[in-house]
């Protein structure tokens, strides 16, 4: 009895030990969530990957462990099972932004799987997989930050190799409104920036050396900044009490032309036009005499 069980148990367990289990448990791998196979088998979920991915039936029929119409060649295994990754990693792509494959990240999200933040001020984020190219062979997967809205290189060089695309560009921006509590996590110190001092004096940001993330950190969160930001977009505030147009008539900067006005007054080189005009009228002046 004892050994029909083992038979029993060893037979199950082979035939749970499917291609998508052995591949998202392969060394490198482990970012990767176990696609649905029943999302695989719809055709809709599929569309366009025909044309992206050669051997694509022989390469579907590996990941879903059905026999091939047509027998492989024995030249052509490899060349299927490279398509079979590659095919894999742009489904994997798509799953991720459904219900089952968000809480599934989600999982792997909360065991700090991805890693964390390597910035101080981020206070140790969790980190999420995304890629700057939906199409595959561009970049290599990075991971984003949503405290700090950057991207990083994954420190562990057993994540170097996977492609950028079998997460995609919209996996992180479908997770964090997905889960509003990573938001509002990140407001706490959102723009915090390390602030560099010489003697106890701040930098200025104007200064060669001076700080560059405060102002490049800045955007507009509130309603209010928003607001206020397309308002000043392609305009600033402009002073309705003083609009005063001097004219410098010489093109020489001399400290002496140099006119101080305490309100805000526009100062415009002199159009050619009149420049002209004055020369003429010189002329005509020194004929007469």
């Amino acid at each position: 009895m004892s050994n029909m069980a083992e038979t029993i148990n060893s037979d199950s367990s082979e035939e749970l030990d499917t291609w998508i289990s052995q591949y998202c448990s392969m060394f490198g791998r482990d970012w990767f969530v176990e696609v649905d196979p029943e999302f695989i088998e719809d055709d809709f979920n599929l569309t366009g990957l025909n044309s992206s991915v050669p051997f694509f039936r022989e390469a579907l029929d590996t990941i879903l462990d059905l026999e091939p119409e047509t027998p492989i060649r024995q030249q052509n295994l490899p060349l299927v099972e490279h398509a079979a990754e590659l095919l894999y990693g742009l489904i994997h792509a798509r799953y991720i932004l459904t219900k089952q494959g968000l809480q599934a990240m989600a999982e792997k999200y909360e065991q700090k799987q991805f890693g964390v933040c390597s910035r101080f001020y981020c206070e140790g984020m969790h980190l999420i997989p995304v890629g700057r190219y939906d199409q595959a062979g561009i970049e290599t997967v990075r991971l984003y930050c949503p405290r700090c809205c950057d991207i990083y290189v994954p420190t562990s060089s057993r994540y170097l190799n996977i492609d950028g695309a079998f997460f995609g560009t919209s996996f992180a921006g479908v997770f964090v409104k997905m889960y509003p509590e990573i938001e509002e996590q990140c407001q706490q110190s959102r723009n915090r920036v390390y602030e560099l001092k010489l003697y106890g004096f701040k930098i200025s940001p104007l200064a060669p050396s001076g700080p560059r993330m405060a102002w490049l950190r800045s955007t507009p969160q509130t309603v209010e900044e928003i607001a206020e930001y397309d308002a000043c977009e392609f305009e600033l505030p402009h002073d309705e009490e003083v609009d005063v147009e001097i004219y410098d008539d010489d093109d020489d900067d001399d400290e002496e032309d140099e006119v101080q006005v305490s309100r805000a007054i526009k100062v415009t080189p002199k159009p050619e036009s009149k420049r002209a005009d004055d020369a003429s009228d010189s002329m005509k002046s020194i004929v007469k005499e």
